[in-house]
């Protein structure tokens, strides 16, 4: 498909008031995008530590999505000859991102590692610190809920009262970080990791997440533009399942993130 003579293949591509839109039917499927080098953090026997860009989903959401995370990670590894043979790489997703988040995430590449991971976010133990640029001024607090599939509206969210026995408890610290043209950007770190948990939380305490397409609907003030979703998770440590000694890494914000905020510190206040 083509946007004002621009190819588009992400769902959530914008368009506005006179753009053409070209639909091509015969159009060949595109080749699936390689894992660049720079995007493997770390690999050993056990795990393989990636930096995710922003655009890619974790795994399929479907059976026509064939582009994604996952299958980069074992096409790489099947590159790196990682794997004996034509054997199917052995890789375990313990976690995930938001298809418009950028950042580190941890595979698992034996069943031992995939068990000591699991449980490991399971209790809540793994670090992850993501960075997030938000609307309005937010100041230090830590955001506690629980979560439902549908609060109301059609949207995933947090409950008032005795939660219903299928809702989730979700905790987020956020501290702030710097202060911006109508936005801030802030630090937030997880103890649990529910779907769209930082996106909720800031969203439904009046911030939303810069580029958030979804919670912005109860948003009263002016949306800031954005290439897309404004969250980075920029930090990432666990109990290496082998060694049992502490790891961790972290992962400065991609360049369209970086502009973002380059260009709201240069916005007045």
């Amino acid at each position: 498909m083509r946007v004002a003579g621009t190819v588009a293949t992400e769902p959530t591509t914008r368009v506005r008031a006179g753009h053409e839109i070209c639909i091509d039917e015969g159009a060949t499927r595109s080749r699936p995008t390689r894992l660049t080098e720079d995007q493997v953090v770390y690999v050993d026997s056990q795990v393989i530590v990636v930096a995710k860009p922003a655009g890619v989903s974790t795994v399929p959401f479907d059976d026509r999505e064939t582009d994604t995370l996952e299958g980069r990670v074992r096409a790489w590894m099947e590159r790196k000859r990682l794997v004996p043979g034509k054997q199917r790489p052995n890789l375990g997703v313990v976690h995930r991102l938001d298809k418009e988040t950028s950042g580190l995430i941890v595979f698992t590449r034996t069943w031992l590692a995939k068990q000591s991971l699991a449980g490991q976010f399971r209790r809540h133990s793994v670090h992850r610190r993501y960075l997030a640029i938000v609307h309005g001024r937010v100041g230090a607090r830590a955001y506690r809920s629980w979560l439902v599939d549908n609060r109301g509206d059609g949207l995933r969210g947090s409950v008032r009262g005795t939660p219903p026995t299928h809702a989730r408890e979700a905790i987020t610290h956020v501290e702030p970080l710097e202060g911006l043209a109508q936005a801030t950007l802030v630090a937030c770190r997880l103890e649990t990791g529910r779907t769209h948990q930082i996106r909720i939380h800031l969203s439904e305490s009046g911030h939303p997440v810069v580029g958030d397409r979804v919670y912005t609907r109860r948003y009263s003030g002016s949306l800031i533009e954005a290439p897309r979703l404004m969250l980075h998770a920029s930090e990432l440590g666990f109990v290496h399942p082998a060694t049992e000694q502490q790891v961790r890494w972290d992962r400065a914000m991609p360049e369209d993130m970086a502009a973002v905020l380059d260009r709201l510190r240069h916005t007045p206040l």
